[in-house]
């Protein structure tokens, strides 16, 4: 299916490597544009909610799903409800990138509601990537909720990044272990202008062995606010680590909340937080190479948030 232009921008920013083949669902505007299946990774469109099914088997090893949304009618609320239901020992990527392109005065939101539920030796990737443009006043919102369900000896990485464009955002996400399961969580985060963004994540480590990093990079620019409140809760023998990097500029706010819970004498949980402003060493040293403020402050949050 041919493309109009917005949405391939808007693609190539959110889901680079997209294209009509393999496993994939385009949903646009509220409703499913195009999807495929492939051999080991099914599609079905749910029949109570907004949504779809997507069901992978236990021989997809290498494989990637894509399941972008792309948005470009001002005044849209959508809501979608994605399930994943992955077998013993998938090795998947799943790429769900969020664009909003909003030229009107109404405002575009988005909620995305995806439930993760994965076998046991599975290693998953989930990339979720959001996006706001247009040259509109109305708002580009963005409020994902997350829930991943991770069985016995199963690894799933969670990388996230707000890149840019996205007034108003609340994450919400919830991720319980079973024994020797491991998350691993890396989140980017960019505001600028009068921008909120808000993230909120429970991580529950229920199994014997069971681990979860969690990695927050921020900038905020302007007048931009962020709040950042991961929870870690170890009620077995498990280990933990929660790291929140951020950078503040301008007169932006940033409130960093990292916070651990103990319940078993044999549960390691560590957290560390850091917001701060640009090293002026720095900016001084790429200086020296010709650079404007500007452009070694570019530099210098491009580098942080990679």
């Amino acid at each position: 299916m041919k493309l109009d232009t917005v949405t391939d921008s808007v693609l190539n920013v959110i889901d680079g490597s997209f294209s009509q083949s393999g496993a994939f669902n385009l949903r646009y505007n509220g409703a499913a544009l195009c999807h495929s299946d492939s051999e080991n990774i099914r599609i079905e469109k749910k029949t109570d909610n907004p949504g779809i099914n997507i069901y992978i088997s236990g021989s997809a090893q290498g494989e990637t799903v894509h399941i972008p949304v792309v948005i470009s009618e001002s005044g849209m609320t959508d809501i979608v409800y994605n399930d994943f239901y992955i077998e013993d020992g998938a090795n998947v990527l799943i790429n769900a990138g969020c664009g909003i392109h909003n030229d009107g005065c109404g405002d575009s939101r988005h909620d995305g509601i995806h439930s993760f539920h994965i076998g046991e030796n599975c290693v998953v990737t989930y990339e979720e990537n959001h996006y706001g443009e247009g040259g509109g006043t109305g708002g580009r919102i963005l409020n994902p909720v997350t829930r991943i369900f991770i069985g016995k000896n199963s690894v799933f990485n969670l990388n996230t990044s707000q890149i840019e464009g996205v007034d108003s955002t609340v994450r919400e996400t919830y991720v319980e272990l079973a024994e020797d399961a491991k998350v691993y969580v890396m989140e980017h985060l960019l505001t600028s202008g009068q921008q909120r963004a808000e993230s909120n994540m429970s991580v529950r480590l229920t199994g014997g062995g069971s681990g979860a990093q969690i990695v927050s990079r921020s900038v905020a620019k302007d007048a931009s606010e962020q709040k950042f409140h991961p929870k870690a809760i170890g009620s077995c023998r498990c280990q933990a680590h929660i790291q929140c990097d951020s950078i503040i500029m301008d007169n932006a706010k940033i409130c960093s909340i990292p916070e651990i819970d103990a319940q078993d004498v044999d549960a390691q949980i560590v957290h560390e937080a850091a917001i701060g402003r640009i090293n002026s060493e720095q900016l001084t040293k790429l200086r020296t190479f010709g650079l404007s403020e500007q452009e070694a402050e570019t530099v210098i949050i491009d580098n942080f948030l990679k």
